[in-house]
């Protein structure tokens, strides 16, 4: 329990920050799904469309600082690397 008004704040303010980094966690995860699917299928080019979809959603979670740089980094090079490999 918040002891000061600027606490009260605060855990207000964390409360919004947990739902909204939820929603973009989520978002980030269903990108990477998405190629894994279209790997899984064999459907090339769905795998790198999906793929060119989900860079940018993994950026932008970076630049809102929700996850590591170096996190974002191997999930778009192991994407990359499934989405290179297939025939």
């Amino acid at each position: 329990m918040a002891n000061t008004k600027s606490a009260e704040k605060a855990a207000r303010q964390a409360e919004k920050h947990r739902t909204r980094n939820i929603a973009l966690r989520s978002r980030m995860r269903t990108a990477v799904r998405n190629v894994t699917a279209a790997v899984a299928a064999g459907n090339k080019a769905a795998a790198e469309a999906s793929y060119r979809t989900a860079v940018p959603v993994i950026d932008a979670l970076v630049n809102k600082q929700i996850i590591h740089r170096n996190k974002a980094a191997r999930h778009k090079s192991r994407l990359a690397a499934r989405v290179r490999a297939m025939q």
